[in-house]
């Protein structure tokens, strides 16, 4: 919405809507069920334990939602552990009788998803030929890095998704890798985050390592990144021999289908290639760092 411009039609937004900067100001109409800043392994439980009594993760706030008097609401049927699910969103709709307003539903699962999200949304709200040209520039982007890097030596990358249980990302994250002048690990394009065993990660043998876990900003993520790679001693991986191993904010980057995805490529670009890509390190400078890693 705010890429397109339309950021001062919002009249309210999602417990995990924190950008652009003015966002906080809007009233937030869903929260969440389990504690969002604990650690990653008590998360994983407290969501499975929601999933198996058949509870939704996420809520609507009916009452917020029938104040705000939306004539549109956009949501997703992506993920229903990161955020309100589409069924959700409908019964909040029909609870307040509101059958008149458009429901706008993104799926995507790879980057031309995510640009076709852009043009839909700005198509469902009567600007057509402003999401046709964000699409495109978002497009461009990526493809001028991708052009950038393909003469550079590549790289294998495996990025952590979750901590505990490891999970390795997916969806858009190997085109992501790709465009950064690398090759993605384990996964292809638009398949969901596998979850491996010490057996798989063994197995693997990474010349770079990004962690960024979903929702999970740097400082959160620090907080258990000792115990982690502590975790990973033993494994054969390159890239822990030579201390290619990064955190990134994976709140902000990476794991949100939206415009800042094309950000989360240069960062990568800036892991792979510090220096063929000392700008994007520099533009980027304080979303991600290159970690101490432990030795036997």
């Amino acid at each position: 919405m705010c890429a397109l411009g339309l950021g001062e039609q919002l009249v309210g937004r999602s417990h995990e809507c924190d950008f652009p900067p003015g966002l906080e100001s809007l009233p937030v109409l869903t929260r969440s069920r389990v504690r969002v800043d604990g650690l990653s392994g008590e998360t994983d439980r407290d969501v499975r334990r929601l999933l198996e009594d058949a509870l939704a993760v996420y809520e609507v706030d009916v009452e917020a939602l029938e104040r705000a008097d939306p004539s549109a609401v956009v949501t997703q049927d992506l993920c229903d552990v990161c955020a309100v699910s589409l069924s959700d969103v409908r019964d909040a709709l029909q609870q307040l009788g509101r059958g008149d307003v458009a429901l706008i539903n993104l799926h995507p699962t790879r980057l031309n998803e995510v640009w076709d999200d852009v043009r839909r949304v700005g198509q469902a709200l009567g600007h057509s030929e402003r999401g046709e040209r964000v699409a495109a520039e978002l497009a461009g982007r990526i493809a001028a890095l991708t052009e950038r890097t393909a003469q550079l030596p590549r790289a294998s990358v495996l990025t952590i998704e979750w901590l505990d249980p490891v999970m390795v990302g997916g969806t858009w994250m190997p085109e992501l890798v790709t465009a950064a002048g690398g090759e993605a690990l384990v996964t292809e394009p638009g398949q969901h985050a596998p979850t491996l065993t010490r057996g798989d990660l063994a197995g693997l043998r990474p010349d770079l390592v990004l962690i960024k876990p979903c929702g999970f900003p740097l400082a959160q993520t620090r907080r258990e990144l000792s115990a982690f790679l502590e975790g990973l001693s033993g494994l054969e991986w390159p890239a822990l021999n030579t201390g290619r191993v990064y955190v990134a904010d994976g709140n902000a980057y990476f794991n949100r289908p939206g415009p800042r995805l094309v950000e989360s490529a240069e960062i990568l670009a800036a892991c792979l290639h510090p220096e063929a890509c000392a700008d994007l390190a520099e533009r980027h400078a304080g979303a991600f760092e290159r970690v101490q890693v432990p030795r036997p």
